[in-house]
């Protein structure tokens, strides 16, 4: 009887699971194992949050398995010594797991393949990097032709979801250890961990009469309206798969009603495919992880401005968009993407602080935080990255509050000291005369700080200093 091990590292799901599908096609037993390597726990990017999240969905995977009458097998300690003893003990003839594409993935894969029968699969993207290139088989860089050559590989049909498995022989006697009950999930994150509550919340976002999905472009720069997935923690640890994902997206733009319903179930499934994009890149190219993509902005001379990053840090800037976002991510492990958007500008381009910074604190506490999408994300705001905002688009955070909470709510829900100001001055509170401040009873300096910066000054001095990095670095 043939045994190999299913390395569970960012699928933890049945359905669609390539890794899964090719261990059971190859053995008559497979082991789901997971190993808790110390190197997560150590890294100065590790979320407390996102641990917690990881480790109540292996609960969840565990009860799956059970009913597939499997059971999921715990170590902790380096991979490479975990599934030698593995199977050392199990006699297992492979090693299945997904592949992923980080410097350290690729690197403990590389060393692990070395020594143990470790094959790798797909699954974490709907296509890999490596099938996504120019015709002279150069990586791109520009996001536009890099969609369009995904899309030609993606066709609306054939994906070939994998069916979940009816049963999964596990033999039995495996010593396991239990999943750590500590960190334990925050009641403020927002996100019941799981498969099933995964395919719950694609369903109820992507399907029915008039799903949520044929509204997305139109609300979903709204941060003070649910018009968002909030799938994106369910991607990031394969609680969902990505190409159910995909498909999912194409039946809402066949589904449509009308153009404009088709239209913004196209623009999620643009997003779906910036995801991958910025896998691609990070597969690439790895030193984005450390440095700027684009070279020339080496020569940035960043402000070391430790209050002002402490001021962001804990949403006290004086510019309540900004403030609500970092609120709300502290409180829930998750921020609306245009609140990212508007967050990572003001750290930028109105602090002049180093983008490497906020990328490090968001890693610290998002939920949803990954490797690929963060860093990518980070680097277009600074204009760093590849295909990036230029560097002379900067966000004004108060336009960009009167336009994306035009009445308040965001930011009265997350700042709670603003909440009797009048909508008049709710997205500028340092504008209210002293009379509307104690009717309001925020007095701005006391019960909520002045601005920390002047905008338009900021603006001045940012592109006066990327104009010089630009020069210098060339």
């Amino acid at each position: 009887m043939t045994a190999a091990l299913w390395w569970i590292r960012r699928d933890f799901r049945l359905h669609d699971n390539p890794t899964l599908d090719a261990a059971l096609a190859h053995a008559d037993q497979v082991i789901p194992v997971f190993v808790l390597d110390p190197f997560f726990q150590r890294s100065p990017y590790n979320s407390e949050k996102r641990y917690a999240f990881m480790l109540a969905g292996l609960r969840v995977l565990a009860d799956d398995l059970r009913a597939a009458g499997s059971r999921l097998i715990v170590r902790q300690g380096d991979p490479a010594d975990a599934l030698a003893s593995l199977v050392e003990e199990t006699g297992a003839e492979a090693i299945y797991a997904q592949e992923d594409f980080s410097l350290y993935a690729r690197q403990r894969d590389e060393r692990i393949a070395a020594r143990l029968p470790l094959t790798l699969t797909g699954g974490l993207t709907a296509r890999p990097p490596e099938a996504v290139r120019k015709n002279d088989g150069d990586p791109y860089v520009v996001f536009t032709p890099y969609s369009q050559t995904w899309r030609a590989l993606i066709p609306p049909h054939g994906l070939g979801l994998i069916p979940a498995p009816a049963a999964i022989p596990t033999p039995g006697g495996l010593a396991s250890m239990p999943v750590p009950a500590e960190p334990a999930q925050s009641e403020g994150v927002p996100f019941p961990p799981g498969e099933a509550e995964a395919l719950r919340r694609l369903a109820a976002f992507t399907a029915g009469d008039d799903p949520p999905i044929n509204h997305y472009g139109a609300d979903r720069d709204r941060v003070d309206v649910d018009g968002t997935s909030r799938l994106s923690p369910y991607i990031r640890w394969g609680m969902l798969s990505p190409r159910r994902a995909v498909a999912a997206a194409y039946a809402a733009i066949q589904a449509a009603p009308g153009e404009a319903a088709a239209e913004n179930a196209e623009r999620w499934l643009i997003e779906l495919i910036w995801r991958e994009f910025f896998i691609s890149i990070l597969y690439h190219y790895p030193h984005v992880l450390e440095g700027n993509f684009r070279r020339e902005y080496d020569a940035m001379e960043w402000r070391g401005d430790d209050a002002g990053f402490a001021a962001w840090c804990a949403g006290r800037t004086g510019y309540p968009v900004v403030d609500a976002a970092m609120r709300q991510l502290a409180t829930t492990g998750w921020m609306h993407n245009r609140a990212r958007m508007i967050a990572a500008s003001f750290l930028v381009k109105d602090l002049l602080i180093d983008w490497r910074r906020g990328e490090r604190w968001f890693m610290q506490h998002l939920v949803d935080g990954d490797p690929a999408a963060n860093n990518g994300g980070w680097q277009w705001t600074a204009g760093t990255g590849t295909d990036a905002a230029p560097y002379f688009r900067i966000f004004n955070p108060t336009r960009q509050s009167e336009k994306h909470d035009p009445e308040g709510r965001y930011i009265r829900r997350w700042v709670p000291e603003l909440s009797a100001v009048p909508g008049k001055y709710i997205h500028m509170p340092a504008a209210m005369p002293e009379s509307v401040q104690s009717e309001a009873g925020c007095i701005v300096g006391e019960d909520y700080p002045a601005p920390i910066v002047d905008h338009a000054a900021a603006r001045e001095r940012t592109k006066a200093t990327y104009k010089a990095a630009r020069q210098n670095g060339r």
